[in-house]
Parts: C-alpha cells; sequence; structure tokens
C-alpha cells in the first residue's frame, strides 16, 4: 500500500540527493528565521502569530539538483497545542526535490535549450509533516514526480508539472478521535520556484508558486478545492555591513498568499482560515 511504497520510494530519493551532494558542483546551506503575525490554519478565525525557523540546502551535481527544506513552525496560543492550552502548537514540515536535468545526463545541454528554455528534466520528491494542534495533528505524507521546464533567466525559474500521491492520519484532541490513514485522490500541481537576482543591486527576487488541484474527498467524506499557494519575497544581501562575504547574511519581506488552504473550501466551514494573506519578516545565514 501507498504507506511502504511510500517510504521505499522516499528513503531512494533522499539515498540519491545524498550520493549527489557528496559529489556537488555547487551547494548553498542556510539557516533562516522569519515571523509574521496574520497566519492562518482552516476552521480557525483567528489570527496567528508563527516563529519559524529552517535548514535549507541546495546543490548541483553532474546530473542535475537538489533541494531541501525542513520548516520548525512555532504558532502563539491562538493555534493551541491542545484543547484550552496556553501553549501555541509546533510543527516540523519537511520538503525534498531531486531534479534530473536530461541534458546534463545526456551530454549535451545544449539539445534541449531552445527560445526561452534552458533545458528539460524530471523532479521527483516528497513532502512529510507532524502537528501537534489540537483539532487536526496533521500527520501528512506526500510523493510528487513529473516533468519540469528550466527557463534561461538570470538566476533560475523552474516550472513543473507534478503528480502527488499524498495521505493523512489525523487526530482530533477535542473529540479524542483517531483517524486512519486514508489516501486522497492522486492529482496534478502546477508548480514553478525562482531566485532571480534584480539587476546589479544586492537584492533578488524569490519564492514559488503551487495551483493544486482538488484531491477528491477528504477523509471526512467531504469535498476538496483546487488551493493556490504563493510565497514570494524580496531579498537584500546585508553580508558588506557585516564584513562578510556575499550572500551570507541575507534579511528581506516575505509574503504568503493561500487560497483553500489544504484543500478546504474558504467560503465554507473551513471559513476564513482557509485563505491566508501573510506578510513576514525574513532573514538568512548560509554557511
Amino acid at each position: 500500500m501507498f504507506t511502504k511504497k511510500s517510504s521505499l520510494i522516499g528513503c531512494a530519493l533522499l539515498a540519491a540527493g545524498i550520493s549527489g551532494a557528496f559529489a556537488a558542483d555547487w551547494s548553498d546551506t542556510y539557516i533562516g528565521y522569519r515571523y509574521g503575525t496574520k497566519f492562518a490554519e482552516p476552521f480557525n478565525k483567528n489570527d496567528i502569530a508563527k516563529n519559524i525557523v529552517n535548514l535549507g540546502h541546495a546543490s548541483g551535481y553532474k546530473y542535475g539538483t537538489n533541494f531541501l527544506n525542513v520548516d520548525l513552525l512555532m504558532a502563539d496560543n491562538k493555534d493551541p497545542a491542545s484543547p484550552g492550552s496556553s501553549n501555541g502548537s509546533q510543527e516540523i514540515y519537511v520538503v525534498y526535490r531531486h531534479t534530473l536535468d536530461f541534458g546534463k545526463i545526456i551530454g549535451s545541454p545544449e539539445t534541449f535549450k531552445w527560445g526561452p528554455i534552458r533545458g528539460v528534466g524530471f523532479t521527483a520528491g516528497f513532502d512529510v509533516n507532524t502537528k501537534n494542534d489540537a483539532g487536526y495533528n496533521s500527520r501528512k505524507r506526500m510523493l510528487v514526480a513529473g516533468p519540469t521546464v528550466m527557463m534561461d533567466v538570470p538566476g533560475f525559474l523552474n516550472i513543473s508539472v507534478l503528480q502527488l500521491w499524498e495521505s493523512n492520519a489525523p487526530y482530533n484532541k477535542y473529540t479524542n478521535t483517531s483517524t486512519e490513514r486514508y489516501s486522497y485522490d492522486p492529482h496534478p500541481m502546477l508548480t514553478a520556484a525562482w531566485g532571480i537576482p534584480i539587476g546589479s543591486l544586492p537584492l533578488s527576487f524569490e519564492g514559488y508558486l503551487n495551483y493544486i488541484a482538488a484531491k477528491g474527498q477528504n477523509e471526512f467524506g467531504g469535498g476538496t478545492k483546487p488551493e493556490t499557494n504563493i510565497d514570494a519575497m524580496v531579498m537584500y544581501d546585508a553580508s558588506s555591513l557585516v564584513g562578510a562575504k556575499a550572500k551570507t547574511f541575507r534579511v528581506g519581506l516575505e509574503y504568503q498568499y493561500w487560497r483553500n488552504k489544504f484543500g478546504n473550501d474558504h467560503k465554507g466551514a473551513a471559513g476564513d482560515g482557509a485563505f491566508a494573506k501573510t506578510p513576514m519578516i525574513r532573514a538568512e545565514y548560509h554557511f
């Protein structure tokens, strides 16, 4: 079933990524922090403040690239860890993507270069999370795979169409109800990720866009909606201010627009909590 298959494929992908990282042509690893007070969660009418610490890694090797991000999200008591608790929830969310570049594999990068297209490849990876909030306690597992087009821009712009295989096994602390792991219908996602320098300035425009199709019925028998998640930021390279080498310390402003979060209809019972519009401040240390 999905659990065994996802575990085996996930381990294989991670092993491939790790082996690729050891032979990396380039590598960038950083610790980041961001903060906002307008986070939202479905079925929760409150604005939620979150401190988020993350570890990020990107690298390129002979045949492609790796990307890994691990977020630790710490909410205030507007998203409680248990019913009536004054402690906020905590969540760990892991994203891994591995992209094979067809031009590099055949030893001829120019073969797939045409017009605005720099190259063509295939991306696979996974998302995994665990959260200890009062109402849902997400235990998401998701595999992703599909073709990727790499656009010929300063920096990078990768556009992919990925198939998603997602499951969850929530636990409601209000009712002490456990739900067996449930697999949603396989569904596609149009996704773009970019990092583009702004001229010769020490600024860059970065982020991602995910448009995710509806995934059939949820684990409670309700319908799901397509969701749009846009996370964009402008980052300033502040390294020179502290005498460090370029791109060591970066700070910036970030904004997330997330409509029908997790497939919940923001016009239905999930309410405004399923439509997040969240400004954030962000800082990163690269090493």
